[in-house]
């Protein structure tokens, strides 16, 4: 059964970096698309990054120049999100996405990023 594991939510004052990671379990042949999203307080889940098993990169406008999403291996099991010069506004919790397609599509439990001002 494929589940993924995320890691790396802390809480970092404003201008600072942290690093999330999500690895994905239980597949033998990877994903097509791995990404990130996240969920502030009171808002909607929004789109923050993604990479395909090709390597190409796609990012929302609002972390554009700040995040840079990564991954470890041709399958495309193990994904990384660099945050850097970090705002409140980014604070959020941080969910792992893992697809295929539109059916077979994997979420991660979530991790919490708070920026302090």
């Amino acid at each position: 059964q494929v589940h993924l594991v995320e890691s790396g939510g802390d809480l970092v004052q404003a201008g600072g970096s942290l690093r999330l990671s999500c690895v994905g379990l239980g597949t033998i042949v990877g994903f097509n698309t791995m990404g990130w999203y996240r969920q502030a307080p009171g808002k909607q889940r929004e789109w923050v990054a993604s990479i395909t098993r090709g390597g190409s990169r796609n990012y929302a406008e609002s972390v554009k120049g700040r995040f840079t999403i990564a991954s470890d291996n041709a399958k495309n099991t193990v994904v990384y999100l660099q945050m850097n010069n970090l705002n409140p506004e980014d604070t959020a919790v941080y969910y792992c996405n893992a697809a295929n397609s539109t059916t077979d599509n994997y979420w991660g439990q979530g991790t919490q990023v708070t920026v302090s001002s």
